[in-house]
C-alpha cells in the first residue's frame, strides 16, 4: 500500500480528496490536512509515501512546503490555477491536477504514483514477497467502495473486466466490484485453478459446466466467450482432461 496524505486549506475540496483516494485500492489514507504546517508535522512522525497537495494555502503554499523538504514523497498537485503547472514540474512532481477534476482525472494521476512507487521500490525485498493471496486457507483481500473484503478463492465463478474495474463475480454472493487490472488478477490466481479464456474474463476451470464452440458454460444463464487468442491454451486444457476418443 502507498501512504498517502491529503493537504488542502477548503473543507470540501479535502473531504472530496479523500474520498477519492478511499476508492483507490493501492492508497493508503495516512492523514488529512488543512495547511502545510499540518503536513509537516505528521511527516516528522511517519514515513510518508505521496501527498495530494493544493498550491494555494495561506502560512506556507503547496510549492514552497515542497521545496522546503530535504527528501520529498511522490508529488501530485491540485490547484484551480493552470498557471502553476510548470512551477509544478520543475519541483519534479509526478502530475498536476486542475480543479475541478474527476474521479477519472484522479485515477490517472494515482496510476503515475504507483508506477513511480514501484519504479523506487522494485528491488526491495519486501516488494519481492509480497503476496494478496493468504496461501493457508486460499483467500484474498480486495478493496471495494469503502471497505476491504476477504475472498475465498474457491467461491470466485469467474472475472469480467470493466476498463480500469474488475467485476468478481462469486458462486451465491453479490459480485464484487474493485480497482485493479485483468492482468493483476491473472498473475494473482492460482494458474492450475484459473485461465484467462478471453480479454475480458477469467474463468474458474472448476466452474465449467459445459463447452459450446465457442462459447464456456458455466449454468443456464451465463455464457462465456472464448477469445482467439486464448483458444489454444484453453484447448490444451480440454485435451489433457477430456475422457474419449
Amino acid at each position: 500500500m502507498i501512504k498517502v496524505l491529503a493537504i488542502d486549506d477548503e473543507p470540501l475540496a479535502l473531504r472530496q480528496l479523500t474520498t477519492y483516494i478511499s476508492k483507490v485500492p493501492f492508497l493508503e489514507l495516512a492523514g488529512q490536512c488543512q495547511s502545510a504546517l499540518q503536513a509537516r508535522e505528521i511527516m516528522e512522525k511517519e514515513v510518508i509515501d505521496a501527498i495530494f497537495c493544493d498550491i494555494n494555502m495561506p502560512d506556507l503554499s503547496g510549492m514552497d512546503f515542497v521545496r522546503q523538504l530535504a527528501a520529498p514523497p511522490l508529488i501530485v498537485f491540485t490547484t484551480a490555477y493552470s498557471e502553476y503547472a510548470i512551477e509544478g514540474y520543475k519541483v519534479n512532481a509526478v502530475d498536476y491536477l486542475l480543479k475541478p477534476f474527476g474521479m477519472n482525472d484522479f485515477l490517472r494521476a494515482a496510476m503515475k504514483v504507483q508506477e513511480q512507487y514501484n519504479l523506487r521500490h522494485q528491488n526491495s525485498p519486501a516488494t519481492q514477497q509480497s503476496s494478496p493471496i493468504d496461501q493457508s486457507n486460499g483467500t484474498i483481500f480486495v478493496k471495494t467502495d469503502y471497505r476491504v473484503v476477504r475472498i475465498s478463492i474457491a467461491d470466485i465463478r469467474y472475472v469480467e473486466g470493466m476498463s480500469e474495474y474488475l467485476k468478481i463475480h462469486l458462486e451465491g454472493q453479490k459480485p464484487i466490484i474493485t480497482l485493479l487490472s485483468m492482468k493483476k488478477m491473472e498473475d494473482y490466481l492460482p494458474p492450475q485453478q484459473f485461465m484467462r479464456i478471453h480479454r475480458s474474463y477469467i474463468v474458474n476451470l472448476q466452474k465449467i459446466q459445459e463447452v459450446n464452440k465457442n462459447r464456456i458454460i458455466l449454468d443456464a444463464d451465463t455464457y462465456l466467450p472464448l477469445g482467439d487468442l486464448y483458444k489454444d491454451q484453453f484447448n490444451d486444457y480440454l485435451a489433457k482432461n477430456y475422457l474419449g476418443k
